[in-house]
C-alpha cells in the first residue's frame, strides 16, 4: 500500500508466482505486503466504538454483515483488497507447509471480510488437522448463518457429518449428508462423503427430509440456508437490475435460488417487491 504499484497488481504477480510453483517467493512477498498493509491500517484506519473498517468486495457483503451481525457501528472500506491479500498469503503458506502461518493469515482474511465463508471453512480444516475439533465445529457452524453460496453450506454440513460419524451418531450423520446433498452442488468433499456413506448406516437415503430436519434440530443445527442472506442477495439483485447490470442481477438471483430453492426465492421476491411498493405509497 506504500508502493506506487497498486496492491491488486502486486497480488496478481504473487498469484502468478504460485501458479509457476514459486511458492516460497510468493509467501515472502505476500508477507511483506501484509506488513505494509497493517502499518497503513494502524496509522490511517483506527477502529473505535463508533467506527469499524472492512474490506468487503461488494456492497452485498456490507448489507449481509449488517443484517447478520447487527453491528451498529459505521462501516468504512479500507479501500484495498485486504481479504484477498490474506487469502493469498494463507494459500502460499499452505503450499510451503507452514500451517500456523496459514491459519494466522486466514484469521486476517476473516477479520477484513467476516462474510468470507470460504476462509472460515479453510481455517476449520486447519484446526481439524491440528486436532482442535472445538474450533473446527465452531467455524463450520458459523457458516450456516453467513453463507451466500450453496457450496459453502454443503461443505459445512459435510463437516458436521464427519463429526457425527466419529461421535457414533450414524443417523444424524446421514441427516447432515442429506442436507448437504439437497443443495445439488458439485463438490469433491461432498461426493467423497456420499460415496463412503453409500450402503452404510450413514447413507442419506435412510432418512427422509422430515427426519433430517428433526435430527439436525436436535443437535441445534439448521436444515438449510439463512433466509436473511437470500433476502440480501435478492435486494442487491434488484439494485443491479435497476442500474442496468443484468448479468450481476442474474448471478445474485441464482445464488439466492441455490440457497433456498426456487419456490422460496419467488416468495421472498414477492415479499421484497410488496415492501418496496408499500414504501413508495
Amino acid at each position: 500500500m506504500t508502493d506506487q504499484t497498486g496492491l491488486t497488481e502486486q497480488l496478481e504477480r504473487c498469484e502468478g508466482l504460485m501458479l509457476q510453483g514459486q511458492d516460497e517467493q510468493a509467501a515472502e512477498l505476500l508477507a511483506h505486503l501484509a506488513e505494509d498493509a497493517e502499518e497503513y491500517v494502524d496509522k490511517n484506519c483506527p477502529t473505535t466504538d463508533e467506527l469499524q473498517w472492512f474490506s468487503f468486495p461488494t456492497l452485498f457483503e456490507r448489507l449481509a454483515y449488517r443484517r447478520v451481525e447487527k453491528d451498529p457501528r459505521e462501516l468504512r472500506s479500507v479501500g484495498e483488497p485486504l481479504d484477498r491479500l490474506y487469502n493469498d498469503l494463507a494459500l502460499a503458506n499452505v503450499h510451503v507447509g507452514d500451517y500456523d502461518a496459514a491459519a494466522a493469515a486466514l484469521k486476517g482474511a476473516i477479520r477484513w471480510n467476516p462474510m468470507d465463508c470460504g476462509s472460515r471453512l479453510n481455517l476449520a480444516d486447519l484446526y481439524r488437522v491440528d486436532g482442535d475439533m472445538q474450533e473446527f465445529l465452531a467455524l463450520s457452524f458459523s457458516v450456516f448463518e453467513r453463507a451466500s453460496e450453496a457450496r459453502h453450506l454443503a461443505r459445512a454440513f459435510v463437516n458436521f457429518a464427519s463429526w457425527f460419524e466419529v461421535s457414533e451418531k450414524p443417523q444424524t450423520a446421514a441427516a447432515a449428508l442429506r442436507a448437504a446433498r439437497n443443495f445439488g452442488v458439485r463438490d469433491g468433499a461432498l461426493e467423497a462423503a456420499l460415496d463412503q456413506a453409500a450402503g452404510t448406516d450413514r447413507d442419506p437415503d435412510l432418512v427422509d427430509d422430515a427426519q433430517m430436519r428433526e435430527l439436525l434440530a436436535a443437535e441445534g443445527l439448521p436444515d438449510g440456508a439463512n433466509a436473511d442472506i437470500a433476502v440480501c442477495l435478492l435486494m442487491c439483485a434488484g439494485d443491479a437490475a435497476r442500474d442496468g447490470d443484468r448479468n450481476a442481477a442474474a448471478a445474485l438471483t441464482l445464488r439466492a435460488r441455490d440457497l433456498v430453492g426456487e419456490p422460496a426465492c419467488k416468495a421472498l421476491l414477492e415479499l421484497i417487491n410488496s415492501t418496496d411498493e408499500d414504501g413508495e405509497e
